[in-house]
């Protein structure tokens, strides 16, 4: 069966591992109402916790990347069984004394650890965001509106990915080319960004970002019924409770943060836009005036003019081999954790281009595993993502519950005459995927509900970001480039002038990221709101990013990020700039120093979520971070280094 588990050898297996799962817990509930409060009545939540998630998550993974149909169907539908009852179960009023109980016994609670007594107020916060607090009434208004909410985020992630149709007698004859023909209509599917031809950037803007009335609709109601849902269980935004438990706290917190970033930008940024404009006049002095479609194009000729970093003089030294054995030295020095492969067995893999890794410490032992989905496959998604299959926890036997984890890829595969080769950027998001994966096998806490990367939001992605910074490193580098047919190395003013290409423009794609977040806290922010999403979009770009809003474009209908990351995209930049310090203050000077590695491990790897964020970063960095400090680290990676300036002119 898949992951090894016997009921997934087919897909009707989902419809029994998800009875089993409801049977036990519905066992579990009856015990956590009856136990007296104590360690045990946590330990028995995080049973619960782990009976719902280990088909949830799994199946959250299924639905996605699995290539048969039947499979995708059946998963989804364990997802919205096991939704619903994690729904029921947060507005179980009997359940919830249980925990009440045990949380205003102030004896027991004094004698806890930590890490349970953090779990355990963790799960009581899963309560009262779903309203245990009201009467009945208004529990099932919560309830109806987390169920509406669902939905209508399904609808709204489905309404940003459709593509446009156009009379194809309103474009010029000669870009018409461009576009999927489809009789007498053109699809836009996407906004060209990198295509050459200005008009046909400008033709996919306009009519990529034509506002739908049915998705305009979609957007307006789920933004309602979150800021009332917000409101019902005791919260004066939807912001405020979504960043609960987070590094920022607050949405003050992160308004600060954005409008200080946003100033220390602005100057760099209209540099940036000057470059650009003087590039694009060059190019067609007819037109000259910078817009929003031009930004992505012209930043990435200015790169390749500048540092000539054409992928294709990169890609023969990063065989996905090399890549995997760099990441292999680098965990070895800094962790003393190797990877092997593993064969699986029948069934247990959806494609059989999937390799199963161990990931064994050097005294610990064997710690979890990694199935690398590497491959581009028709009907994959294209996005890279890493998913927890299971949860580590520690059993009621004493053993350890070993943490199983996807790594979901889209790499070319290799050809007769040459292997698997990865551009610079293929090879940058393999490293940051492996970042999220360590923290997973590496956060091996007492409870599944706090384990690995089930943390806040804005902390989650600093071990990914972290590695990026790494893989940008020549020492590092160095280890692992080989051109895969003379084993040459990569020449060490390649990197530089690859770490340096990325700094050309990075204050203004910076600055738009500032932008997006900044949209994102307005929407979840006061309502109603002031003007309509589409006139919020107008007066923050104008304000906040400066290039002009076109009208009749409605780009927040394509915002996808607001439906997983609402109220948190900010979390982006803040992890990023947690990232940066932690590299320049402990792995700059040697990015192969295992007592840092330890330290590392030890302080912000090892907790999962069961300890507070900022507590974490405040062990690994030795002091509390202020937001100028995160500021103050976004903005210095944008300096030019000043060796590489040199050498390269």
């Amino acid at each position: 069966g898949l992951f090894g588990v016997p009921e997934l050898s087919c897909p009707e297996g989902f419809q029994e591992a998800q009875d089993k799962a409801l049977q036990e817990s519905e066992q579990l509930v009856q015990k956590a109402c009856s136990t007296p409060p104590g360690p045990e009545t946590v330990m028995i939540f995080d049973q619960l916790s782990d009976a719902l998630c280990r088909v949830a998550d799994l199946a959250d993974f299924v639905k996605i990347g699995h290539p048969d149909f039947a499979f995708r169907e059946a998963a989804e539908e364990a997802c919205r069984n096991i939704g619903t009852m994690v729904e029921k179960l947060n507005t179980d009023v009997e359940l919830c004394q249980s925990l009440r109980r045990l949380l205003a016994d102030e004896i027991v609670m004094s004698s806890l650890d930590p890490e349970t007594r953090r779990v355990a107020e963790l799960f009581m916060f899963d309560f009262e965001i779903s309203g245990i607090h009201l009467d009945e009434e208004k529990r099932k208004k919560a309830v109806n509106l987390n169920v509406r909410i669902l939905d209508l985020c399904n609808e709204f992630l489905t309404g940003a990915h459709l593509p446009n149709k156009i009379d194809k007698h309103i474009l010029p004859e000669h870009i018409r080319y461009n576009f999927t023909a489809e009789g007498n209509y053109l699809q836009v599917a996407g906004l060209h960004a990198d295509c050459p031809d200005d008009l046909v950037r400008e033709a996919a803007y306009k009519i990529f970002l034509y506002p739908n009335t049915e998705q305009l609709g979609r957007l307006e109601e789920l933004l309602a019924s979150r800021n009332s849902l917000a409101q019902l269980v005791g919260y004066d935004t939807f912001a405020h409770r979504a960043l609960q438990g987070t590094m920022a706290k607050n949405p003050e917190t992160v308004g600060q943060f954005l409008e200080k970033l946003s100033d220390q930008l602005s100057k760099r940024t209209q540099k940036d836009f000057e470059m650009m404009t003087k590039m694009k006049m060059k190019l067609n002095p007819q037109n000259s005036k910078l817009m929003p479609w031009d930004h992505p194009y012209y930043s990435s000729l200015l790169r390749a003019e500048r540092y000539n970093i054409d992928p294709g003089l990169y890609c023969p030294f990063f065989s996905l081999g090399a890549c995997m054995e760099g990441l292999n030295s680098l965990f070895s020095q800094l962790l003393g954790i190797s990877l092997y492969g593993e064969q699986t067995r029948r069934g247990e893999v959806w494609s059989e281009d999937v390799r199963k890794l161990a990931v064994v410490h050097e005294t610990e032992g064997l710690l979890g595993y990694i199935y690398c989905d590497f491959f581009h496959r028709p009907d994959k998604p294209h996005q890279d993502c890493h998913f927890t299959v299971r949860g580590g926890r520690l059993k009621e036997n004493g053993e350890y519950q070993l943490p199983v984890v996807v790594l979901m890829l889209s790499l070319p595969h290799s050809t007769r005459s040459a292997p698997t080769l990865l551009s610079p950027g293929m090879m940058e998001n393999l490293f940051h995927e492996m970042g999220h994966a360590m923290h997973s096998m590496l956060g091996r806490t007492r409870y599944q509900h706090v384990t690995g990367t089930r943390c806040p939001t804005d902390f989650a992605e600093v071990p990914s970001i972290l590695m990026e910074y790494f893989a940008s490193d020549y020492r590092v580098v160095n280890q692992f480039a080989r051109h895969y047919k003379t084993g040459q190395p990569l020449p060490k003013n390649m990197v530089s002038r690859l770490c340096e290409s990325k700094k050309v423009c990075a204050a203004a794609d910076m600055q738009l990221q500032v932008f997006y977040a900044a949209l994102d806290q307005v929407y979840h922010g006061k309502h109603p709101l002031k003007m309509s999403t589409t006139e919020i979009l107008k007066d923050m770009q104008e304000k906040i990013y400066g290039l002009p809003y076109v009208p009749n474009t409605a780009w927040q209908l394509r915002f996808s990020h607001l439906v997983g990351y609402g109220a948190k995209y900010y979390s982006y930049l803040m992890s990023r700039a947690v990232a940066s310090m932690v590299w320049k203050q402990c792995f700059a000077q040697n990015p192969f120093d295992r007592a840092m590695g330890e330290r590392y491990r030890r302080e912000m790897l090892a907790h999962g979520g069961g300890k507070e964020p900022i507590l974490m970063v405040q062990g690994m960095l030795q002091k509390t971070p202020s937001v100028e400090d995160f500021v103050d680290a976004l903005v210095s990676d944008l300096d030019q280094d000043f060796e590489t300036f040199i050498t390269d002119s």
